[in-house]
């Protein structure tokens, strides 16, 4: 082969290499960190960028999209001395390429054990119950402190996460046991309140059954006695329509004295004074009763006499 062609097909080759570090190409949400000579020129943004090739290297290139990564668990000691083993997520985002690179040799590595410091600092002034409770508190201290300190590195945390808290066997076995007589404390409570309330809704049932029974009872005396009013009424528009004789309200007046006495709360009776002048007309008329009624006049009086009491 010709010299000249073996220098041609270097030639070439070198054009070609030079074109592929001349054009660099980056994707989305990425960066590329530019030196020269080992020096930081420029940071390339998405898209297309030219570079001087063989002068320019590209020293790092970052994903600035926001990234997960899960811690393993770490112990932590409480602030009453029991140890817990606790597991962190970490939501990060590079906002700085530059920094990222040469403000911290690994921002991974780093951040973790940033986190662990910081967990274990939290953690101690708390005890174990705060601990299990207060996860919200903890992700916002741990998430304060984190993006502070990140800050610098050109990393924003944007949240922090424990997905578990787990204490020692013997304290989760002594929180399930309360936890079960809790439940049981619970069942017996709402057991307690059902029968109460079941005992409140029957007394109330039967209060209010009492109450519409007597009402009913009332009601039904009234109409009773408005009934037995009517019906004398009617009896005597009916006689003083037909113009009865003094035998005739003699023989009425005779008929109803019984119903007057009925009752055991009737002490006291109320005779009109027409029915002397009327049992003397029934006794003219039957011939066989003497004198009856001490105030026979004419007058429009009423006579008031005591009921005599009933004995057995």
């Amino acid at each position: 082969m010709e010299p000249i062609i073996i220098v041609l097909i270097i030639l070439v080759v070198l054009v070609f290499i030079a074109l592929i570090k001349t054009i660099q190409v980056i994707p989305q949400a990425s960066a590329a960190i530019v030196e020269r000579f080992g020096r930081y020129t420029r940071t390339l943004n998405a898209g297309l960028n030219i570079v001087v090739p063989f002068i320019d290297s590209i020293r790092n290139r970052i994903d600035l999209r926001e990234q997960v990564v899960p811690f393993p668990p770490q112990p932590v000691i409480t602030q009453d001395n029991l140890v817990v083993n606790i597991d962190t997520v970490i939501y990060y985002q590079v906002t700085d390429a530059r920094a990222a690179t040469y403000e911290v040799a690994s921002y991974i590595q780093a951040i973790e054990q940033l986190t662990v410091t910081t967990l274990r600092n939290i953690i101690g002034g708390m005890d174990l119950e705060r601990t299990l409770t207060s996860r919200e508190e903890i992700n916002a201290a741990l998430r304060g402190v984190l993006d502070e300190a990140t800050g610098k590195w050109g990393i924003r945390v944007n949240r922090v996460e424990l997905k578990a808290i787990e204490p020692p066997t013997s304290i989760q076995d002594s929180m399930e046991k309360q936890m079960r007589a809790d439940r049981d404390k619970r069942a017996a409570i709402l057991t307690a309140e059902g029968i109460r309330q079941s005992a409140i809704l029957t007394a109330e049932g039967e209060k209010q059954s009492a109450i519409l029974r007597a009402e009913g009872e009332a009601k039904a005396a009234a109409l009773r006695a408005e009934g037995e009013a009517q019906a004398i009424r009617t009896v005597f528009e009916s006689i003083h329509a037909g113009d009865a004789d003094q035998k005739l309200l003699a023989y009425q007046y005779l008929q109803m004295l019984p119903k007057i006495a009925e009752g055991d709360a009737n002490k006291l009776w109320i005779v009109p004074s027409e029915i002397g002048d009327a049992l003397k007309g029934l006794s003219g008329a039957m011939g066989n009763f003497g004198p009856m009624g001490g105030n026979s006049g004419g007058g429009g009086g009423n006579e008031r006499r005591e009921k005599p009491s009933v004995t057995d």
